[in-house]
């Protein structure tokens, strides 16, 4: 796989997890990349857990990036 068809990959499962409500939680970086622990909150509990391995440089970036949309739309 290229890694252009690994990053699409990638921001697809992050945007999909978006979508259905997962909040970033945790991030740990390494050399092998970065691993992402998503939960989704519903009436203030925490339901489900779901952590994605982010390997591509673009994906990393497209996901700080939309944690940081996140927690601005939260402040306003």
């Amino acid at each position: 796989m290229s890694d252009y068809q690994q990053f699409i990959d990638e921001k697809e499962k992050i945007d999909l997890l978006f979508e259905r409500g997962y909040e970033i939680k945790r991030v740990i970086e390494n050399l092998s990349g970065a691993f992402v622990d998503f939960s989704q909150v519903i009436s203030g509990k925490e339901n489900d857990f779901i952590q994605l391995h982010i390997k591509t440089a673009e994906a990393r970036k497209y996901f700080v990036t939309k944690m940081i949309q996140d927690q601005t739309e939260k402040s306003m």
